[in-house]
């Protein structure tokens, strides 16, 4: 056997012990649990009292197709790819929780890992346009109703605490708690000013951002959050490292 040949079968034997490690049940449970947001454009942001908790100025972004998760990451998945969590509302239908975006970021390669996909967390614009019910949106003020109580658990009905995903009434795309339960990590660093500047199209404020090594924009309130703190132009921030009950994480692939 030729050396060109050798190394062929190399990388052939390679590509099969790596396939081998793939779990195929858990990588087909995800990807059914994916809901297509087709592209388009939307008016991001709003117009806010408090402009640091909100997307400011509101502006028209573009977006290609993506899929992003039906339920926020659940404590069963979590500890299926990492151990136990160290969740502080625990049970196994409970959106993991009390973790930070580093550890988000980390449970995600290894997810990746044993699914051979490519999961991320949203940008922020995406996340927002996935609020909204992408091109099916009927303008609601909370993600899927102008009623919270109908969609989210908040300060007012949620006993300061998470709850299990998918009980309360899914948005246009149909998806669910997408406001209130727990906040939800996204890839953007937390800048005020970024969207003064920013690109019209799939703007994502990563590593381009001089405030990317600190602080993480997190959107769709909380179980914590009043109405006024929980629409769907609203944001907040923690730090990368930051560790709070009231913050998880829902998953993306791009189409």
């Amino acid at each position: 056997m030729n050396k060109i040949m050798l190394l062929v079968s190399l990388f052939l034997l390679q590509g099969c012990a790596l396939n081998s490690n793939i779990d195929n049940e858990l990588k087909d449970k995800l990807l059914s649990g994916m809901v297509l947001v087709k592209g388009g454009s939307f008016e991001m942001g709003g117009t806010c009292v408090e402009q640091p908790k909100c997307v400011h100025p509101r502006r028209t972004v573009t977006l290609d197709d993506f899929y992003i998760g039906k339920f926020e990451v659940t404590q069963g998945l979590f500890d299926s790819v990492l151990g136990s969590s160290n969740s502080y509302f625990q049970g196994e239908n409970y959106p993991v929780n009390n973790l930070s975006w580093q550890q988000a970021k980390y449970f995600i390669t290894k997810l990746n890992l044993k699914t051979g996909l490519e999961f991320r967390l949203p940008t922020e614009a995406e996340w927002e346009f996935a609020a909204k019910g992408g091109i099916h949106s009927e303008n609601y003020t909370y993600s899927g109703s102008n009623i919270l109580e109908d969609v989210g658990w908040f300060v007012k009905n949620s006993n300061n605490q998470a709850h299990p995903v998918g009980l309360k009434q899914a948005n246009e795309l149909g998806i669910y708690d997408m406001t209130g339960n727990v906040g939800e990590m996204t890839e953007d660093a937390y800048d005020a000013e970024y969207y003064q500047y920013g690109p019209k199209l799939n703007p994502v404020n990563a590593l381009d951002s001089k405030h990317h090594l600190a602080y993480k924009s997190v959107r769709g309130g909380s179980f914590a959050y009043d109405s006024n703190e929980s629409e769907n132009f609203r944001r907040d921030s923690a730090s990368q490292s930051a560790v709070m009950p009231d913050i998880g994480l829902r998953l993306v692939l791009s189409k």
